[in-house]
């Protein structure tokens, strides 16, 4: 296919998207921000539009890590294609970039563990509070010492 037609499929394939498809690449390209002020303003306006966009948010995993993977391959694909001309510094910016992600993957996978530490010492000491408390199975009946259960 020579490039003329592939734009024109592209064009085309723009074309036959709905509206909805249309405003959800839009969103989409201006990230959670966009989609947060979406339904802010769907609130404000009109609110079952609100909760349709806070739902639709929720259930396609807009506002949780699965947006943000996406972000991360357009943001690749976005610095990949673009050239400034100078090879010497594309290649720079490409290693500059590829060690930046690396980093972030890295400074990511470090949080979770941390978050996965903190959330197992407060078990732990959850665990350790819950076995040094008193477990008494039998009313307190005999608290004056008298063996009856009731006061002398």
């Amino acid at each position: 296919m020579t490039p003329v037609h592939t734009a024109s499929a592209e064009t085309m394939s723009r074309e036959a998207r709905s509206w909805f498809g249309r405003a959800e690449d839009w969103l989409d390209q201006r990230g959670k921000g966009a989609w947060i002020a979406a339904m802010v303003l769907g609130f404000i306006f009109f609110w079952p539009i609100g909760l349709a966009l806070l739902a639709y948010m929720i259930w396609s995993k807009r506002m949780f890590n699965g947006s943000c993977r996406h972000n991360k391959v357009a943001r690749y694909h976005r610095h990949s294609v673009r050239t400034s001309g100078n090879a010497a510094f594309d290649a720079y910016r490409e290693e500059t970039l590829r060690r930046l992600e690396e980093e972030q993957d890295a400074f990511q996978a470090f949080l979770n563990r941390l978050r996965e530490a903190k959330d197992k010492a407060e078990f732990d000491a959850f665990m350790d509070e819950r076995a040094k408390a008193p477990t008494s199975d039998k009313p307190d009946s005999d608290a004056n010492g008298t063996g009856e259960g009731q006061p002398a």
